[in-house]
């Protein structure tokens, strides 16, 4: 399987990637794990990148999406994949389907996290007061979630005229959540197996 998850903060993302990704015996892959990974080996991307993070500048998507393009070559995700946390633009999204298409693959299924912005709030506040991170307030937590849904509906919506989105509550036990998830692959993937057949 060649997934991505995406969703706002709180959503559970990054635990329903570690999860769905075990579940399927794929990597998760997130542009957070793979940008400390070359900082940490001082590979050339990583030290690229570590000199726009040391500006307190955006790391400009060439550099990311050669990290991610190196990520995905190597032989654990031969099979398939769990991406999480990219691709943000829709030119990132245009990159990546290059970067399948060196390899004659595509992706299955996108997975959309959705859950009540006033919920996430609550969840994401309680989180900062629990990590002591005062400044994780409401009003930067808000804008936070506009950002993302400014960012990311582009994407949900080139994804749902691909056929590939599947949206699924993201709120709710942890483990509820990943069945949602599940029974939305399976539902995506019969669907459009009965369209390409004969």
């Amino acid at each position: 399987m060649r997934l991505l998850i995406m969703g706002p903060p709180g959503a559970g993302k990054g635990t329903q990637a570690a999860v769905i990704a075990e579940r399927f015996a794929v990597p998760a892959i997130s542009t957070g794990d793979i940008f400390r990974a070359n900082v940490a080996q001082q590979t050339a991307l990583g030290v690229a990148a570590q000199t726009y993070m040391d500006a307190g500048e955006y790391v400009p998507d060439e550099i990311t999406n050669a990290m991610v393009a190196d990520r995905l070559a190597e032989r654990d995700c031969a099979d398939g994949f769990l991406l999480d946390g990219y691709p943000r633009t829709p030119q990132q999204v245009a990159e990546l389907d290059s970067i399948l298409e060196l390899s004659s693959v595509g992706l299955d299924a996108v997975v959309l996290l959705e859950a009540d912005p006033d919920e996430l709030v609550s969840r994401l506040l309680a989180r900062s007061e629990e990590q002591g991170r005062a400044d994780d307030n409401e009003s930067v937590i808000r804008r936070r979630l506009e950002v993302y849904a400014a960012e990311t509906g582009p994407l949900a919506d080139e994804y749902a005229e691909r056929d590939l989105l599947a949206t699924v509550d993201g709120l709710g036990p942890v483990d509820e959540v990943t069945e949602r998830i599940l029974t939305a692959l399976t539902s995506a993937s019969a669907q459009r197996t009965a369209t390409s057949a004969p």
